[in-house]
């Protein structure tokens, strides 16, 4: 829990000891994904060969970007930042879902559940905003090729990657205070797979007044302009032929969201809403590098002299 001492005495809404301290309820009961026992070892092995390609993909490609010194440009840059988000993003929510196939009882503490959420949350608006970077960068290579160098300089980048993490900061500061004030009584039974937002409203057994409209708000936003940038991006450049399997998982990934957050509970039953959060949890993660490597030719220019230099070491 280190990540949040530094926070205490300004923001102690985000402390667990302050979270655990405010609430009745110590520990919650993940439900998971399913209750059907003949699933639970088939999901398991599923979902664990999915980690594995996500893991393995992800640090190939980031290992290719650091080795390929002609990979050193702003573009990779971003999907440098990109594998390292999917990366983290992954491994914050995937080994517990795991850990719910295989367990009698999938228990996580109070504290545990609102620091999975903060990084849940932190990664996942992060990497809306990256893909949003990404979509400039792309329509600046495009359309402005003579001064891409000084538009997307060090001097730019820089800048526009902090702004992407500190947005991801201060969404997953928002909602885990917000998830702070309330109090957790009687049934800590949460019926999904992991630490999220609507679940857990429903848990709670003080008003949501402030947390539903906060929720709604933020989260529109969160999808609502990363979306546009890209879509106008990809439209001023013309890229969506040359960029179709990029738009897929980045719709898969903003289309998802938007159907598990921003539309009524009353109109989306919770099953829909897990296989819905499937989607940007875990198929869009295990997408990114295939489509970054499998589609790019310097992906695979990079791959094919790494691999000569080691057949000759």
């Amino acid at each position: 829990m280190g990540w949040l001492h530094p926070l205490r005495g300004l923001f102690p809404e985000t402390d667990p000891s302050y979270l655990a301290e405010n609430s009745s309820v110590t520990e919650f009961i993940l439900e998971g994904l399913t209750n059907h026992q003949e699933l639970q070892i088939p999901l398991f092995f599923l979902f664990l060969g999915f980690y594995v390609v996500t893991v393995v993909g992800i640090l190939s490609l980031i290992t290719l970007t650091g080795l390929n010194s002609h990979l050193h440009t702003p573009t990779y840059f971003f999907l440098y930042n990109l594998s390292f988000i999917d990366f983290c993003y992954s491994t914050v929510i995937t080994p517990k879902m795991l850990m719910s196939f295989v367990s009698t009882k999938n228990v996580i503490s109070y504290a545990g559940c609102m620091t999975q959420l903060f990084f849940f949350t932190f990664f996942a608006v992060s990497e809306s905003f990256i893909l949003s970077a990404m979509a400039y960068d792309c329509y600046v290579t495009i359309c402005n090729p003579p001064v891409y160098t000084a538009t997307m300089s060090p001097q730019v980048c820089l800048p526009i990657l902090l702004g992407v993490y500190v947005m991801g900061f201060a969404r997953a500061m928002a909602h885990t205070a917000c998830m702070g004030r309330l109090t957790f009584c009687a049934n800590n039974l949460v019926d999904h797979f992991r630490c999220d937002i609507l679940p857990h409203l429903e848990r709670s057994c003080t008003s949501t007044y402030v947390n539903e409209p906060v929720v709604f708000v933020v989260v529109g936003i969160d999808i609502g302009v990363p979306t546009a940038t890209i879509f106008i991006s990809y439209g001023r450049s013309k890229a969506f032929s040359t960029c179709g399997s990029h738009i897929i998982a980045v719709s898969l990934f903003f289309g998802s969201g938007a159907f598990m957050y921003l539309k009524p509970s009353s109109l989306l039953p919770m099953n829909l809403g897990k296989v819905s959060s499937l989607f940007y949890t875990i198929v869009v993660p295990i997408l990114n590098p295939l489509i970054y490597s499998l589609r790019n030719k310097d992906i695979k220019i990079a791959m094919k002299k790494t691999l000569s230099k080691k057949s000759f070491s």
